[in-house]
Parts: C-alpha cells; structure tokens; sequence
C-alpha cells in the first residue's frame, strides 16, 4: 500500500481545487491534488476545453484551455503531490487527522480535507435516438472545434452548452442548425441572443427522430411540431447537448450533510463533518452562486480556515500577498 501524508487533500482538479492548490502553498501547506479524471482541469478539460469563458476576473474572455493551463502553472508552486485517475473511496477518522482511501488502493493520512469535486462523477444525457452513432458522427463533448471545419452541424438542446457550441461552430462549419424540443431556452440571455441574430438556424418545438448514414452521420429527420412532413437535414456532425446527469459517488456515504446532491457547508466552508472543507460548484449554502469566480474565494476561504486546523498557532487571515516577501511564496 502505498502511503501519502499531508496538510490537505484536496479532492477535484477542476478550476477551484487547482486555485485551492496555490493557495494551500501559499499558506505553507502540503497538498495532495486527487482527480478520478487523468488530466488536471476537471469538466473545462473533459468537456469544453476550447469554449470562452466570461465570468473569471482579470479577462474579458478566456479559452478553458488556457485558462486550466495558468491555473496549473499557479499551483504547480505549492509542489503538490498529484494523484489523478484514481478516485476517492472511503473516509475514517485517524490519530491526526483523516484516513482517505483512494480506489487504487493509495492512502493518504490527511489533517484536513477540502471537496472541490464539481458536480461529482458526470454522464451525458443520452439522445432519444442514434446512440449506436456514438463515436461516428455523434459526440457529447466537443474538445476541439477543427473536426467540424465545413461539416453540416446539428446541436441538439436548449441550454448553456448547447448555445456556446453553436455560437462557436458557426464560423468554422458549412451550417449550423439548433434543435431544441421547447420553444424557450435555459441558455443566458446574451447568448441566445448572438445566436438568434447568426446564421445558425433554430429549430424549437423540434425533435430528432431518426439518424441516417451508413459508416457515419449522413442525415437526420427531425420533427417539428405543427409541421405535416418530418424535416431531413444534411448532418456530418452531431453535437449532443442535453445536460448531464451528476453523482457524488462514494462522497456520499462520508456521512457529510448534502442537499441534492451538494455538500452544504457555512460560512467557513467546513461541512458537517470535523476537517472536511468543500468549495465551487460542489457547494452549497444560502445565497449560492455557481460561478467559477465565487469557487476561487470559497477555495481561499476554506484554506485559510483549514490552515488553523492544521496548525492553531496560525490565524485565518494571513496578511495581503503583497506584504510578503516573495522568498517566502
């Protein structure tokens, strides 16, 4: 068995845990960053590596890409011990602090533990039909946009997702055509706006009923409602957009107080277990807002408090980062 000790065990290596990573250096901590995907980044890397993104403080816009990339040269700082592709199983109490078994059988002897895992393990929703075209035409994650370069494009779904895509295929695909089986949007405002006013068609009331090809996607027939006829679009390339559906796994039976399926913590970020932190998207508490901006300042929140467990002589507040002298960063 292999044994790891540290200060923290940070567990998800999205956005939030690889911020909470710096930060816990930057406090003078040892980390262990623990990720059941293989790569750091977490859904931006799995998911949507090359969307914009709008809401991070300092850029006007950022690709996920580079973004996860700044993120992981910032934590790369507190030298921490990085533990991917192996999930976190169960959780015991220990002399010093918490026991974490991951599933590969690693144990890491941990003072404190903080949960920055997202929306936990995640699946796609699947299409009514076509799932056999998996792989062949139709995709659920869009890690680079040169494949669909002059390929007629169906995004299929109504929200976030769905019109990020199309706003971002639109310059580089033949067409570009939205179906969604309502006729309003849960996507932001601001977006769905750009879209309506691009070339790509939306189609609302709509649904895929039939997937054609023969090695791959050729063609799809569409339904639209108060329409006779079922509508055939030329269709190389799918993109399904329907939403995922989350599962907290084995954080589940750690015996911390969840409320559909979050981790709810107060104003410290500590949950309803002793040590145990949780930060981003993961969490919740009155007022939440899920937004990666807010994960940075509950990351640095719950390190600093997780930094008076691990040693008492500290305080909460460790000083403005420019007070410090950059030998001691």
């Amino acid at each position: 068995m292999t044994v790891v000790e540290t200060d923290i065990a940070i567990v998800g290596a999205g956005p939030i845990g690889l911020f909470a990573t710096y930060y816990a250096g930057f406090r003078g901590l040892r980390v262990a960053l623990i990720d059941s995907l293989p790569e750091l980044g977490g859904q931006i890397t799995a998911m949507y590596p090359e969307k914009q993104l709008h809401d991070v403080a300092g850029f006007p816009s950022v690709k996920g890409r580079a973004l996860v990339a700044g993120l992981v040269a910032q934590a790369e700082s507190a030298h921490p011990v990085h533990l991917l592709g192996r999930t976190a199983t169960a959780l015991e109490e220990s002399v010093d602090g918490l026991s974490l078994h991951l599933s590969d059988g690693t144990l890491v002897e941990t003072h404190t533990l903080l949960v920055t895992a997202g929306i936990g393990r995640f699946s796609p929703r699947p299409l009514p039909v076509g799932e056999e075209w998996v792989g062949r035409g139709i995709e659920y994650f869009v890690p680079d946009f040169e494949p669909y370069r002059d390929k007629d494009v169906v995004v299929v779904g109504g929200g976030d997702s769905a019109f990020d895509w199309a706003e971002q295929l639109e310059p580089l695909a033949r067409t570009v055509t939205l179906v969604h089986r309502r006729d309003s949007f849960r996507a932001h405002a601001r977006t769905v706006a750009k879209v309506l006013a691009s070339s790509v068609q939306v189609l609302t009331n709509a649904q895929l009923v039939e997937v054609r090809g023969t090695d791959r996607v050729e063609s799809l027939a569409v339904r639209v409602t108060g329409e006779a006829e079922t509508r055939v679009l030329p269709c190389q390339s799918v993109v399904a957009a329907l939403g995922f559906v989350a599962d907290l796994g084995p954080l589940q039976e750690w015996g911390l107080e969840t409320d559909k399926r979050h981790v709810v913590v107060d104003q410290a970020m500590r949950t309803s277990r002793a040590r145990v932190f949780a930060a981003g998207d993961v969490a919740e508490y009155p007022g939440k807002v899920r937004l990666i901006a807010v994960g940075f300042g509950e990351a640095a929140t719950a390190v600093n408090h997780a930094a008076v467990v691990v040693d008492p002589g500290r305080r909460v507040f460790p000083g403005h980062s420019s007070e410090e002298d950059e030998s001691l960063r």
